[in-house]
């Protein structure tokens, strides 16, 4: 499964459903879009490493970008920016999941819903 980069944020504030959801994850992937969205939300080097430290405790595997990524991702951009506001990170994260043929977890169902050809899983967050 490839994680989307708010799951992983959430997890860093302690969010059960979405520590139940890496850790049940046989495999876990991110796109280096997410690996840099991360890495950008730091506001430290003691947190850059901490999230680093992370994704190496969890075998997290980062996927990298490819022409047919995107291609793909600039197709997305095409179809649904307009109609349904559809971001570029995002566009490039559903576009390495659908090439890699691995479901995207994200807790932004909204942000993806409109490609039909993405195996969403919707991580549903409450409030504790």
């Amino acid at each position: 499964m490839i994680f989307d980069t708010d799951v992983l944020i959430w997890v860093q504030r302690g969010n059960k459903e979405a520590a139940q959801m890496i850790t049940n994850a046989d495999e876990r992937f991110i796109s280096v879009i997410t690996y840099m969205e991360l890495l950008q939300n730091a506001q430290n080097k003691t947190q850059n490493r901490l999230i680093k430290q992370f994704l190496r405790d969890f075998n997290f595997i980062t996927l990298s970008l490819s022409e047919n990524i995107g291609h793909r991702a600039a197709i997305y951009i095409e179809e649904y920016g307009l109609s349904s506001g559809l971001r570029v990170g995002d566009a490039l994260i559903a576009a390495t999941a659908v090439e890699n043929n691995l479901p995207l977890s994200t807790a932004n169902r909204k942000h993806f819903i409109a490609i039909k050809e993405l195996d969403l899983k919707v991580l549903r967050v409450t409030n504790e």
